[in-house]
This record gives structure tokens, C-alpha cells and sequence, in this order.
């Protein structure tokens, strides 16, 4: 090949002819081929790249109809709901307008007092009860300081929740003692109760003191009525400082005002 034609020859020889066909390609014809081929696929991945999130936004258009369709039916319910409020506030302004007076008193108006809770003293400075020195029926109010009765005892055949026993909302910290004489039967933590101080006293009776912050008395020990046995708290399922005082008689719950009064006014 001469040096002024350097380039590629190509040759195409078919099956079965004679002669053989020839394709001289100069060395510019090949580099604007390859040229050309870059430029092709360059534009082949740009295009493929740009397609890819127009694809995506094209196939989300369907589900943004749909959104935008069930919020315009929403707002068509706001704006009925909205007209129908001032249908019945003009409905209610001719008929106080008819009336001459308030169809619904203030709430400030109602004569009914606000339920109060019972309050409950503490003992007075200087004196207080005479405590038994042996084992004895729970009779005496387990606390020292003032406080006052938050929910009272609820029998199983209510339709309310079934609650054992009374609520006292006292500080935390408040000295608890033995309402009774009694040996701890039962002592610890629970889910309910919190921190709590079961007693055994004559007769079947027990007495419950739950919601502790602390326990002063051990399992299998003997306490004398009017013992310091713990400290009220917040402990378990409560949702206020409070102590849970509960006395049962053979097993079964009773309320116990019943068996002490000496702390209520």
C-alpha cells in the first residue's frame, strides 16, 4: 500500500464466485466512523438516561389524578358541612329571636353544685386512737394526714370498672400504718397495685395498702395495729399520689367505711 493512501482495504469474497470485491477505507473515512459511533451511543445513553425518570413521572400521574380527585370530593364535604352549620346557626338565631331567650343556658348558670370528694382527717396532734397490742380486725384509719376520697369502692355488677376498695389522695411520703393488727401475708410490686402491703387479721379479714413508695414491714412479719408499715406513693397504675386501701372478708372485697370511720368527717 503507498504511503499516501494509508487507510484499511476491506475485501468481501462470496461463496462459490471467482472474484473478490474490495472497500478502501482512508484513515479520516475510519475516524469519522468511529467518530459518528461514539457520538451515536453517547447519545443513545443520554437519551436512555433522560427517558428513565420522565417514565416514572408519566406513570405516577395516574395515582396523582386519583389523589387530586378524592381531595376535591373532600373539600365538596367541607363546604357542605361548612353551609349546613350556618343553616342551623340561622335556624337557632330565628328561633332564640322567636323565643326572646338562650335555648342552652352557660354552663355557669347550671344551680347544681360540682360534686366534691369526702374529706378525711388526719389525727389530731396530741392524741389519736388506742391501738390494740394484739391481733385485731382492721378498724382505724391508716393514715395521719388530711386528705380526701378520690373514688370510692365498686361492686363487679356495675357498669363501670369493678374497683376493690377506696382512693386517698395524700402527698407522697405520707406514713402508712396497720389498720388492724395482722402477720404480712403478702408484700412487693405489681402491675396494678404498684408497691404493696397485704395483712391477715382475725376472722378472715385482710387489709390491702397498694401505691407505696416505700415498704417498712417484711413478708411473714407480725405488725401491731398502728405500725408504721410503709410510705403512700405513685407506684403501679396510678395516675395521681394517692394510697389504695382495701379491706376483704373471706376472700371477698368490702368497703372499708364500713369498718372504719374514725378518719372521716
Amino acid at each position: 500500500m503507498a504511503s499516501g493512501r494509508r487507510g484499511l482495504t476491506v475485501m468481501l469474497h462470496r461463496d462459490g464466485a471467482l472474484d473478490s470485491s474490495k472497500f478502501h477505507l482512508s484513515s479520516w473515512s475510519l475516524i469519522a466512523i468511529l467518530v459518528g459511533a461514539g457520538a451515536f451511543l453517547a447519545g443513545l445513553l443520554a437519551l436512555v438516561t433522560l427517558y428513565a425518570p420522565i417514565a416514572g413521572a408519566a406513570a405516577s400521574v395516574p395515582g396523582l389524578k386519583r389523589e387530586i380527585a378524592r381531595l376535591e370530593a373532600d373539600n365538596a364535604k367541607v363546604r357542605d358541612l361548612v353551609a349546613a352549620l350556618d343553616r342551623a346557626e340561622q335556624s337557632y338565631a330565628q328561633l332564640q329571636g322567636m323565643l326572646g331567650t338562650d335555648l342552652v343556658p352557660e354552663a355557669t348558670a347550671f344551680a347544681s353544685p360540682l360534686p366534691l370528694a369526702p374529706a378525711v382527717a388526719g389525727r389530731p396532734l396530741g392524741g389519736g386512737p388506742v391501738f390494740e397490742t394484739r391481733p385485731s380486725v382492721p378498724s382505724h384509719w391508716p393514715l395521719d394526714v388530711d386528705g380526701y376520697i378520690t373514688r370510692g369502692q365498686i361492686g363487679t355488677n356495675t357498669r363501670g370498672e369493678a374497683h376493690p376498695g377506696i382512693d386517698v389522695a395524700v402527698p407522697i411520703g405520707s406514713v402508712v400504718r396497720a389498720a388492724g393488727g395482722g402477720r404480712v401475708v403478702d408484700t412487693g410490686e405489681d402491675p396494678e397495685y404498684g408497691w404493696f402491703v397485704l395483712l391477715e387479721h382475725p376472722g378472715g379479714a385482710q387489709s390491702m395498702y397498694g401505691h407505696l413508695s416505700r415498704i417498712t414491714t417484711s413478708l411473714g412479719r407480725y405488725v401491731a395495729a398502728g405500725q408504721v408499715i410503709g410510705l403512700s406513693g405513685n407506684s403501679g397504675r396510678s395516675s395521681a399520689p394517692h394510697l389504695h386501701f382495701e379491706i376483704r372478708q373471706e376472700g371477698r372485697s368490702e368497703d372499708p367505711l364500713d369498718f372504719v370511720s374514725e378518719g372521716v368527717q
